[in-house]
């Protein structure tokens, strides 16, 4: 099967690696998953009257396919969905490559890579 590339731009750089729609779209969902936790935490957070902040679980999203993928994000330590950064990991068995990553720009980049393969 062949997939379109997805390309994730990095704060310094980008990757590229073979993806398909199907995994995009579950993608998507974990981050706007994610996005809501954030939003939760920034509401609590800006309104201290709301009382107590809930702790938000992780985002671990991993997929293995032509590279292995993951995706780590903490909600609980972001001010707000804007600022949050994701811990990216893409390896094969011949390079591994580690960074951090704006969360919005992956979010975008999904966006795109989705429009893209329709």
């Amino acid at each position: 099967m062949s997939y379109t590339p997805l390309t994730l731009n990095l704060i310094s750089g980008s990757v590229s690696f073979s993806f398909s729609a199907e995994k995009a779209r579950e993608l998507k969902a974990a981050i706007d998953e994610l996005m809501l936790s954030l939003k939760a935490v920034a509401a609590k957070t800006n309104n201290p009257s709301v009382g107590k902040v809930t702790p938000q679980p992780p985002l671990e999203y991993r997929y293995t396919g032509e590279v292995f993928l993951e995706i780590f994000c903490n909600p609980n330590i972001w001010p707000s969905p804007f600022a949050a950064k994701v811990l990216l990991t893409v390896r094969d068995l011949n390079i591994r490559l580690t960074t951090e990553a704006e969360l919005t720009q992956i979010l975008e980049d999904v966006h795109q890579y989705l429009e893209q393969v329709g």
